[in-house]
């Protein structure tokens, strides 16, 4: 298969979603309409290496689909990470990246008959945003959705008060965020605890996980435990 061409994005828009994480909106100038499906990524091109393959860093759309040229990224500062480094101190409103996109497999699959279970850590959470509000503006129907999200701190839940609010607007949608490290009135441990006590009964579902590997790798080994095949299991590893 070729390649994707090289695409010229303008930065549109930046806001602070947490102390460490921005969200970056991008316009397409060249293009009508930037088309994707949700759950699909983008590669930035950033010149921070002479090495081609050096310079490459992907992220998932965090944005729906809506006939526009503009894409939302949400990005999280790694303190080790040269990437991130030139993101945030360098990109500002009116500056130019080079990417390729929309890239991967990890999309949303319709019809969505059975309940679906999206599980993840971080900003994991960007590809089922973007799944989400497609399901929400685009009316599909569907069975019970679940966003199982495991983050350390309630100041690092990203999209908290849209999910909340999303949670009491769309019939059969169920926000679950999940803090591993403070004491709070929501559930307070990891994303598998969650998940397994609500697939107890072993009921048909779909699971589609996001996040680093750890969570990932843990998290498909007690899935088909539970006795689900593997191709009920969709994953999109980071890192």
């Amino acid at each position: 298969m070729a390649l994707l061409p090289w695409l010229t994005g303008k930065i549109i828009r930046i806001e602070d979603e947490t102390a460490l994480t921005k969200r970056y909106w991008i316009s397409v100038p060249e293009l009508a309409s930037f088309d994707f499906k949700p759950g699909q990524f983008v590669t930035l091109d950033l010149p921070i290496d002479e090495k081609p393959n050096k310079r490459l860093r992907s992220y998932s759309i965090a944005s729906a689909p809506d006939g526009s040229n503009v894409l939302e990224l949400v990005i999280v500062r790694d303190k080790q990470g040269v990437g991130t480094k030139y993101i945030f101190e360098t990109l500002q409103i009116g500056s130019e990246v080079k990417f390729r996109g929309p890239q991967g497999m990890f999309a949303l699959k319709t019809p969505l008959d059975l309940p679906v279970f999206f599980i993840c850590t971080g900003t994991g959470i960007a590809p089922f945003r973007s799944m989400l509000q497609f399901i929400r503006t685009e009316k599909l129907a569907h069975k019970e959705l679940y966003l199982i999200f495991g983050c350390r701190t309630s100041d690092t839940l990203l999209y908290r008060k849209e999910m909340t609010e999303l949670e009491a607007s769309m019939p059969g949608f169920h926000y679950i965020p999940t803090l591993s490290r403070e004491e709070w009135e929501g559930h307070i441990g990891y994303v598998h605890e969650v998940y397994e006590s609500l697939c107890a009964n072993k009921q048909p579902a779909v699971f589609y996980l996001c996040g680093w590997r750890g969570m990932i790798d843990e998290a498909t080994q007690r899935i088909e435990a539970m006795g689900y095949e593997k191709k009920f299991i969709h994953t999109e590893i980071y890192g």
